[in-house]
């Protein structure tokens, strides 16, 4: 269990890496997968602030989903992060993906954030 968590904690530094080469001031959008539930923030390393957040845990989410664990529930949160990064002014960003792959609920929801009209 331990080498796992290592091998993860490994990939997530290494895309850290990559993303702080390609950043060049924009804001990153960075994802939380649990087996229950997806949570989405923009963040804005160079002042250490988190601008926007979404997630499946919302009261309004819980009404609309029946479970946060599906791409459907990913695709909503794409949605919502997408609508409130425009609000507050913030039209391109860096996927961070966080280490996991780039499929299922992690690829939704950045689908998701593109159609809503977030730029990366």
């Amino acid at each position: 269990m331990r080498k796992a968590k290592e091998l993860y904690d490994r990939r997530k530094a290494r895309v850290r890496t990559q993303l702080r080469k390609v950043a060049t001031g924009r804001p990153r959008l960075s994802v939380f997968r649990s087996s229950k539930q997806i949570y989405a923030q923009i963040i804005d390393d160079a002042k250490g602030v988190t601008i926007v957040a979404a997630s499946t845990i919302e009261k309004d989410m819980k009404g609309k989903l029946k479970t946060g664990a599906t791409t459907e529930a990913a695709k909503e949160i794409g949605k919502l992060i997408a609508e409130r990064a425009l609000k507050a002014g913030v039209e391109s960003v860096v996927f961070d993906r966080g280490g996991y792959i780039y499929h299922g609920r992690v690829k939704a929801l950045a689908d998701a954030a593109r159609e809503a009209g977030l730029q990366f």
